[in-house]
């Protein structure tokens, strides 16, 4: 967002991050920088959405928490032919799953915070850039705004990343059984994970992520009252917003990491009051769904 200047319009996904919302519609817009949310899963919608102005679109895929997919290389292939730069946050999926970069993207964003370091006790951010341009300007915001890691913080990173392709095998492999095991659950709605054939867009995820879709998956009980007794029960798997460490973890996206964002988008976007998201970590798996199966019986 810093390579742009007031009166350049971004096109973002409307089902992004909490804080990429917020920071978005609440903090950037008041230096004159204009933001359109659209459904980039859309590939024609998001095309109509640009702009003569528009400097950069915003991608996340997949989607927090409703695991919605955007194509990358079509979505490239727009921006490109309209003079935007296309920029993705692959937090959810890592280098391991998905490749931005060889699909066409200019700019990949990692939370550090979470696959990456994947241990749950580091705090960053990584941009990834292809050409020169944005190498040079990046590293000048650094200096300029001290948006930088501290030493550990660092250190930290680098020792995750030495685990990560094993951790991605587990992680991946638990969500695809987790996803399975709630699918076939009577106290369960629906439940959303690429890697499952009833999913919209099943057959871009084997595409676009070959070697699986990750740990994170999202469900649906009957209500909130219900989602709360399930939240409530769970003795396993912690109640916390992160994702993308060694340890399970489920969350309340309405009421914890999507709290900022009004309730008329998040029912635009298919954040129902009754969605529970977990992130799988690489416990055992029948532990996981034992503490799953009881947590759901009090619903």
């Amino acid at each position: 967002m810093a390579r742009l200047s007031q009166g350049d319009h971004v096109v973002v996904t409307d089902n992004t991050y909490g804080g990429t919302f917020r920071l978005a519609d609440k903090v950037l817009r008041r230096y004159g920088i204009q933001f359109t949310f659209v459904d980039t899963s859309d590939t024609a919608a998001t095309e109509q959405a640009l702009t003569d102005k528009t400097k950069l679109v915003f991608v996340e895929t997949p989607t927090n928490p409703v695991l919605r997919l955007t194509d990358i290389a079509a979505v490239a292939d727009v921006a490109h032919r309209r003079g935007a730069l296309l920029a993705v946050d692959n937090t959810f999926s890592s280098p391991c799953l998905q490749r931005p970069l060889e699909l066409g993207a200019d700019l990949v964003m990692h939370s550090t915070t979470k696959y990456l370091n994947g241990h749950s006790d580091g705090i960053g951010g990584v941009v990834v850039a292809k050409s020169q341009e944005d190498l040079d300007w990046l590293k000048f915001i650094q200096n300029s705004a001290g948006a930088i890691l501290s030493p550990f913080d660092s250190w930290l990173v680098l020792r995750g990343t030495k685990t990560l392709p094993l951790r991605m095998a587990q992680h991946t492999k638990n969500g695809q059984a987790l996803a399975e095991f709630l699918e076939r659950h009577p106290n369960v709605k629906r439940t959303i994970y690429p890697g499952l054939s009833s999913h919209p867009q099943h057959a871009l995820a084997k595409k676009q992520m070959p070697n699986g879709c990750g740990g994170m998956l999202s469900f649906e009980v009957q209500d909130f009252e219900a989602a709360r007794r399930v939240l409530n029960a769970f003795k396993l798997m912690a109640l916390a917003e992160s994702l993308g460490g060694v340890e399970t973890l489920v969350c309340h996206p309405a009421t914890m990491t999507h709290a900022s964002v009004p309730a008329e988008r998040r029912a635009a976007i298919g954040l129902s009051d009754s969605l529970i998201r977990i992130s799988a970590g690489i416990e055992d798996i029948e532990d996981l769904k034992e503490d799953l199966n009881q947590a759901l019986s009090a619903a």
